[in-house]
């Protein structure tokens, strides 16, 4: 499954949904504590990772088999890779071939999920997502004859498995991806080897996919889709606990024809992208349970979800329908933390002016890197700190390495009494690629005075190098404005975009 978004407390995207840190609040009497790790390029985005370990000494060892399982059943099950175990068993034709029990049982999940959604989920909507990627390359979508064919193509059997023998046989040229739950299928493995690795709890959030295992709860926001920012307000929030939460929707990618966007999840029985639906979370003990089922009911009719769900075990869900119009299963407000709702009004009023950070980390020369440590944030002109918009970083005793942002920290915790060190924790999001929101207001909610502000992205890596962007604004609520600072050996480029957005 891709994208989606749960996140942080402060928030992605989205995309994602986001899960809120409680790592920095761990009781200080429990001999256990939880350390936090994260890790860019892990199955093609990032990786959120906190073990509830009693020493670092475990911490580190949990982490390594976190990162060994990730590795071992990326070789065996990577649809992009052309060396792994199943692109190899795909280049095989007609020929019964002894496979991993791993790659045995997600294409005997891809057969049961295929028939319980009654083919809304499989492996060779490859085939009409390449028809859509071509077209879109010509600006067109495809033709009804281009959709036909995928169609048919997809509707054929595409192996057959021989549980006595163990084999599998590939029995078509359909393009096959196992994209759809196999991240939610690795996270739960991994989660299991970290456990068996000495750790008491576990969380793993890949991509905005989280599985919770042992003795840790975590409050999990969960985006939503048409938010900008990684630090926009979610649509919800819940508490979880030895449970898997996965989200699937059409606002992170997708193919864009004629100023016209159409999602990437396509529907497989139609080869039509998902309209009605645009996310689709879905909270289940089986990890690829809950991959798999926020794909399938990203295109399933809400009737059909329903249906579905309702036939299984301790799942719950919400949709999240183009009209804007919430559907979720008849437990899930069970698991959702009180929250005060705004007023409705019939005509809301028109947008404020606010700023959208974008900004990119550089990408390091390894497959797999630990992100470093990132603050932004917003100073007045007389250089005190009033806004903190995001703070990440795995181990407090390195925050002094984030040096402009921890002397203004220091001068605003003179003032106000706070730690925002507490209260702000990390997004999950796309490898290297983020976008935070100000919206004007400082750390306590109240909307600043017009003036000048200036802007900071500080970037620190443990022992290594350091980049400092700043940028000055007229936040005046008038005049809309664009900034392109330079970038650094951290923090690659930056945009600062200040107007109406919505």
């Amino acid at each position: 499954m891709n994208n989606l978004k749960l996140t942080a407390a402060h928030l992605p995207s989205i995309a994602l949904t986001f899960a809120l840190s409680l790592a920095l609040s761990a009781s200080a009497q429990s001999p256990s504590q939880v350390r936090v790790f994260h890790h860019e390029n892990i199955l093609g985005t990032s990786m959120e990772l906190k073990l509830k370990t009693s020493t670092p000494a475990q911490a580190a060892k949990a982490e390594a088999a976190v990162l060994h399982e990730i590795d071992r059943d990326n070789r065996i099950l990577s649809s992009w890779s052309s060396s792994s175990e199943f692109s190899r068993w795909s280049r095989t034709h007609n020929t019964p071939v002894h496979v991993s029990s791993e790659l045995y049982d997600v294409l005997a999940l891809f057969d049961h999920w295929r028939q319980q959604t009654s083919g809304a989920l499989d492996a060779s909507a490859e085939a009409a997502t390449r028809a859509w990627k071509l077209a879109a390359v010509e600006n067109r979508t495809p033709t009804q004859a281009e959709l036909d064919r995928a169609v048919d193509t997809m509707q054929h059997p595409h192996w057959s498995l021989d549980p006595v023998h163990h084999t599998a046989t590939h029995l078509d040229d359909a393009p096959l991806a196992l994209n759809s739950f196999v991240k939610s299928y690795i996270s739960g493995r991994a989660a299991n080897a970290a456990l068996a690795a000495g750790a008491t709890g576990v969380l793993i959030n890949i991509g905005g996919d989280i599985v919770l295992r042992g003795a840790i709860t975590e409050r999990v926001a969960i985006a939503n889709p048409r938010a900008a920012a990684e630090n926009d307000p979610p649509i919800d929030l819940l508490r979880l606990s030895n449970r898997t939460i996965a989200t699937s929707g059409d606002y992170r990618r997708g193919f864009d024809i004629h100023g016209t966007h159409y999602s990437h999840i396509i529907d497989p029985r139609t080869a039509q992208p998902a309209e009605s639906v645009i996310s689709s979370t879905v909270i289940a003990a089986d990890p690829a349970t809950a991959g798999a089922l926020a794909t399938a009911f990203s295109v399933m009719t809400p009737e059909e979800s329903s249906r579905l769900a309702a036939s299984l075990h301790n799942v719950d869900y919400m949709l999240v329908l183009s009209d804007g119009r919430t559907i979720a299963s008849r437990n899930w407000s069970s698991r959702e933390l009180p929250r005060i709702q705004s007023a409705a009004y019939a005509k809301p009023p028109a947008a404020p002016m606010d700023l959208l950070i974008d900004f990119e980390l550089a990408r390091i020369d390894d497959p797999r890197y630990r992100r470093p440590y990132v603050a932004v944030w917003v100073e007045d002109a007389d250089h005190y700190p009033i806004r903190t918009l995001a703070l990440w970083f795995h181990k407090p005793r390195w925050l002094p390495d984030l040096k402009s942002w921890y002397r203004a920290d220091q001068v605003r915790n003179l003032a106000e009494g706070t730690d925002l060190s507490t209260t702000i924790s990390s997004a999950t999001r796309s490898p290297g690629k983020y976008t935070l929101r100000w919206d004007g207001k400082d750390n306590s909610g109240k909307t600043v005075k017009p003036g000048k502000y200036t802007v900071f992205i500080e970037a620190a890596r443990e022992h290594g190098t350091y980049g400092l962007i700043k940028q000055e604004i007229n936040f005046d609520g008038k005049t809309a404005a664009k900034f392109t600072p330079a970038g650094n050996t951290e923090v690659s480029s930056a945009a600062l975009d200040y107007g109406r957005h919505n």
